[in-house]
Order: C-alpha cells, then structure tokens, then sequence
C-alpha cells in the first residue's frame, strides 16, 4: 500500500496531547498543505490562523468551552499546544467546503509528520461572537469570514486507539 492510503487509513483523532511545542518545520509542512487543498472554482477562500501563543490558545480554548456548554476547567483541545483555525470568505458559495477540505488536508499531513490531530468544531460560533469579532480586528482580518474548524495539533500522549470496523453499507454501486 502506498504512504498516501497509510496515512489516510490510520489517522486518528487524538484526545490526550503533550505540552511539548510542534517543531517550527512540521507546523510549516502542516500549513503549507492546507493551502494546497482544493477550492471550488480555484478561489482559495479560506484562512489559516495559526495559535502558538499559549494565552490566546487559553483564551480561545475557554470561550469554546464556554459555546459548548462544557463544565469548568475543560480543555476541549485536549491540551493540544497549537490551534489551527481555518475560516473561509462568506462570499464564495463553497466556503464551508472549501474549509473542510483544508482542514482534512492539514490533519493528514499531520499524520504522515507524525504529528497528532482531531478536528474541533464551533469555530462558527467563535467568529460570531465579540470574543471572534475582536480577534480577527486585532489580527486586521476585516472581510466576512466564517469560522470552519479548529485543527488541534501536537504529539500524542499516548497511542492511537485501532479504527473502528468500517460499516457494512459504507459504499453502493450502481
């Protein structure tokens, strides 16, 4: 089987990072594949943020846990060290897609740098709240982007747990 389908197969989510800081040439790898995903109509519509500063990781960690209704102290990153939130122009009829396929993109090269990841949503609500707004006027960020996903990423803490049997009517043919 080629290195392509390997890392497709056994890519996992992650729930349990070290605080250890993803190399600067990984997170690289990572990014730069995520702008090499496929957009509709070749527009490029979303944005990568990249979050390493660990107050703003904290900051944006607590207000999605806040969105999510989670108790105190939670960490739906799941300690991961760097956050990366895609986000994608309001004005291309595939934003929302376009994002996926960047955040796949990323979560994949991850995998194949031996880099752990797992997708975590309300990125939405995130970018529609003051918390959102007022980030995004800091960075100068000023068109109408909707929040996509974050892609948590660092090393794992412990093994991957085996993928789950693939369901039987997964795939028809006509």
């Amino acid at each position: 089987m080629n290195e392509t389908l390997k890392v497709l197969e056994n890519r996992r989510s992650c729930r349990k990072f070290k605080p250890d800081m993803v190399a600067k040439e990984q997170m690289d790898a990572i990014l730069k594949a995520g702008t090499f995903a496929p957009t509709g109509m070749g527009k490029q519509s979303p944005i990568i943020i990249a979050v390493t500063d660990k107050a703003v990781r904290d900051a944006l960690s607590e207000e999605n846990r806040r969105i999510a209704g989670a108790p105190e102290g939670f960490d739906p990153f799941y300690g991961a060290p760097v956050i990366l939130i895609v986000l994608a122009h309001k004005d291309a009829v595939t934003h929302v897609y376009d994002g996926a396929l960047v955040m796949g993109n990323m979560m994949n090269a991850a995998e194949s740098l031996g880099v752990a990841s797992i997708w975590i949503h309300r990125a939405k609500e995130e970018f529609e709240s003051d918390f959102g707004k007022n980030l995004l006027k800091k960075l100068g960020i000023a068109d109408e982007y909707e929040g996509i996903g974050h892609c948590a990423i660092g090393y794992a803490a412990e093994p991957a747990k085996p993928a789950a049997p693939r369901k039987d009517n997964y795939i028809y043919y006509i």
